[in-house]
């Protein structure tokens, strides 16, 4: 599998990989600042990023100068080796668990973070994403986009699956539907699928679903 479609990451930590993508951040990609773990100077100037984080200067309505955050959270513990260390290094107002989190969000799967660049996934929700691992990460955080989920209700989930409970189960008792997805269509390729759909005494859904893993199997 490629990063596209695994659950781990596997970028450098503290890289703008995401945040430098002008197809995801339009101008911003110019402001992108990359944190390295190995760099002294590097690592205070993430400990400062990480103070002025904790300190509210950004808000969550920001979605890529939270990012910018998480990235200086993962390369501040990559640098000093330890939770611990990293927030003694960023100051007394600065936690361990703040800090935790916030490096978990970095750690997400690229396609996932382009969604929090993109403003399609809240900061704050994907703190509760990041909490799970695997393939339930994506499940949560397609389903949060898809259906409008509140930050409230994937904290919710997370904490259910986290106590070991089936992710899709713990979505479904939210009233909220995983894999529930709105397209729109030209309006050929519409009243063909619909009429092949007819004809061959079948949900439109199945169509799609075929055509999709012959797509995805056809992938190198």
């Amino acid at each position: 599998m490629d990063e596209q479609s695994r659950a781990d990451r596997r970028s450098p930590v503290g890289e703008p990989v995401v945040r430098s993508d002008p197809a995801v951040t339009g101008d911003r990609a110019a402001e992108a600042v990359g944190f390295d773990p190995d760099d002294r100077d590097s690592i205070a100037e993430a400990a400062e990023t990480v103070r002025r984080f904790a300190a509210g200067d950004v808000g969550d309505d920001d979605h890529v100068l939270m990012l910018r955050g998480a990235a200086a959270c993962a390369a501040l513990v990559r640098g000093v080796g330890s939770y611990k260390e990293a927030a003694a290094r960023a100051g007394d107002e600065v936690s361990v668990s703040f800090i935790r989190k916030w490096a978990r969000v970095h750690d997400l799967p690229q396609a996932i973070r382009r969604q929090v660049a993109r403003g399609h996934l809240a900061p704050s929700a994907a703190k509760h994403v990041a909490r799970l691992g695997g393939e339930d990460r994506y499940l949560l955080a397609w389903t949060a986009i898809d259906g409008e989920m509140t930050v409230r209700q994937v904290r919710s989930v997370a904490s259910a699956v986290n106590d070991g409970a089936d992710v899709e189960r713990a979505v479904r008792e939210l009233d909220v539907a995983p894999g529930r997805l709105s397209l729109d269509l030209p309006p050929d390729t519409y009243v063909e699928l619909r009429r092949r759909a007819a004809m061959g005494n079948v949900d439109p859904e199945a169509i799609v679903a075929a055509a999709l893993d012959d797509y995805f199997a056809a992938e190198p």
